[in-house]
């Protein structure tokens, strides 16, 4: 006997551009959202996924599409989007019961009947705020994928009222079509840690430009004069881009979950010097660590952080240093403030938000 009501709105999961494990927290919200749709009521969800992404789904059924795959750079995600839209009509035939298609990962291929509501999740519109640190390439395919997806989509869903505020600026799409869903943390899985911490600085984010590593180890170097055995640890897939680091910086690289979580428990501070930001994770799960923040004031962290964490100026070095002291020298109302933070964000909030959205897409298609 099938558990599916006839009166279940059917949602189709179409996530043929993942790559996992080079998608930072794209990934984290694309993985919790395949969990927590599993327990939505009154919806059915299937994830459509890459063979090369084959398991990702973590709680709705997943059918994987074995002819497209999908790689880390532009053009193998090219190639995906390629695959996916040559085959367009047998993966619209294997999504059919659907009466909304959602994109987790924004590219929208291939399109919907059309018949079916269309949602895009459109995370951010850094490639708008900060072009320079894009290429060419990067750039033509956020406008042609991001962007055109945007403007055709029924709901854009995003993660911050900064991503909101961006996209009705920059790309002019009716305030009432974006949907809001912070993203969450499963304070559950989190021990906070209100004792002794240890001698080091972490930073986990990939190596990626705008996460702006280089000013924090010279920021690092500035805190060494007052401390001088304090180290920074540095955690995430991409940091051999970073080059040559003196001898006190850690380059652990991509770490276990676990091993993740106990550098949450242990660090004196979580340093967080990102320069954009659709929403930021790693200090939600610090703060639910009891882990004491320093973070930038730029994009959504402060309205993630609220008055839990120190803010700094992530363009300017001394800044950044000073938001590191200041941090370690009011730990413990830091970690008692991040604690209460983190719990303000639940991914059931998030889950809702989504079917939200679903049924708003459907009524306005």
């Amino acid at each position: 006997m099938s558990l599916v009501s006839s009166g279940d709105l059917n949602v189709a999961l179409s996530m043929l551009s993942l790559v996992p494990g080079g998608m930072g927290g794209s990934e984290t919200y694309a993985r919790a959202l395949t969990r927590q749709l599993a327990m939505a009521q009154g919806l059915v969800a299937t994830a459509f996924v890459p063979k090369t992404a084959a398991g990702f789904s973590e709680g709705v059924p997943e059918v994987v599409i074995d002819y497209v795959s999908a790689g880390p750079s532009t053009a193998g995600r090219l190639r995906a989007v390629a695959s996916a839209t040559i085959r367009g009509r047998a993966i619209r035939a294997a999504m059919s019961a659907a009466s909304v298609v959602h994109y987790p990962f924004t590219v929208a291929v291939p399109r919907p009947a059309p018949h079916q509501a269309l949602v895009q999740s459109l995370l951010d519109v850094q490639h708008l705020d900060l072009p320079h640190l894009f290429s060419r390439a990067e750039l033509l395919y956020r406008r042609h994928f991001y962007e055109g997806g945007a403007r055709r989509a029924d709901v854009v869903v995003t993660i911050s009222e900064f991503a909101k505020l961006r996209m009705v600026e920059l790309l002019g799409i009716p305030a009432d079509k974006i949907q809001v869903a912070h993203l969450g943390v499963d304070t559950s899985v989190f021990t906070p840690n209100f004792g002794a911490r240890e001698n080091f600085v972490l930073y986990p984010a990939r190596g990626w430009a705008h996460k702006n590593h280089g000013r924090l180890i010279e920021a690092m170097g500035l805190v060494r004069a007052q401390i001088p055995d304090l180290r920074l640890v540095l955690t995430g897939g991409g940091l051999d881009t970073l080059g040559e680091l003196p001898d006190w910086v850690d380059r652990k690289g991509l770490v276990t979950t676990q091993e993740l979580h106990a550098l949450y428990r242990s660090a004196a501070v979580l340093a967080f010097p990102s320069l954009y930001e659709g929403f930021g994770l790693p200090p939600l799960e610090a703060m639910a660590s009891g882990c004491p923040v320093a973070a930038a004031d730029a994009g959504s962290i402060p309205e993630v952080c609220g008055d839990a964490a120190v803010l700094f100026d992530p363009l300017d070095v001394g800044s950044i240093a000073a938001g590191i002291l200041s941090a370690i020298a009011d730990s413990s109302r830091l970690s008692a403030n991040g604690v209460v933070q983190a719990q303000r964000f639940t991914w059931e909030s998030c889950r809702d938000a989504h079917v939200a959205a679903y049924r708003q897409a459907v009524a306005t298609h």
